[in-house]
């Protein structure tokens, strides 16, 4: 009989210092995983946002090798995709028409109107990372019809496809 008591008050579960190493375990986990999951997410915006920005790259050279050539470049407007990541200066119009609330594209600008250098802006608004918001893709092309990327995100968030410089 005395056996069957002691088995009864056999101990489960986990004690409280168990629980605490586990507790403090995680933290640590926590404070090393978030700010490189920050830093993964703004990356991974920036090179949405480069892309996005880029695509129109085609819709540009079918301007130029058409003529259509504006200072506002009106003619060519209505192309990009919306998205959520750009905002737009002025009218908002995405594909023609009026964007979504909270949606942008890439904003075009002729700066010869002969020579045929255009330059794709797209500039992060308030749903991509706080890190980036405000901050600038620029693709440029020159005369001759060669691009580049310019930003000025973060040096920590550079891309090798759209290098960061101060002059952008």
């Amino acid at each position: 009989m005395n056996r069957r008591s002691i088995a009864r008050n056999v101990q489960k579960g986990f004690t409280l210092i168990e629980l605490m190493i586990v507790v403090a375990i995680i933290g640590i986990l926590a404070a090393i995983a978030i700010p490189q999951y920050q830093t993964y997410v703004a990356k991974s915006q920036i090179s949405r946002v480069i892309g996005e920005t880029g695509s129109q790259k085609t819709a540009v050279e079918d301007c130029v090798i058409n003529g259509k050539l504006t200072a506002s470049a009106t003619s060519c407007a209505g192309t990009a995709t919306g998205s959520n990541l750009v905002v737009s200066a002025g009218t908002n119009t995405v594909n023609g028409g009026l964007a979504p609330a909270g949606m942008g594209a890439p904003i075009l600008s002729f700066g010869g109107l002969t020579d045929g250098s255009a330059t794709l802006t797209s500039t992060f608004g308030n749903n991509a990372a706080s890190v980036i918001a405000g901050k600038k893709i620029v693709w440029s092309r020159d005369a001759s019809g060669t691009w580049s990327c310019l930003s000025d995100v973060p040096k920590k968030y550079e891309q090798v496809a759209c290098p960061t410089s101060s002059a952008t």
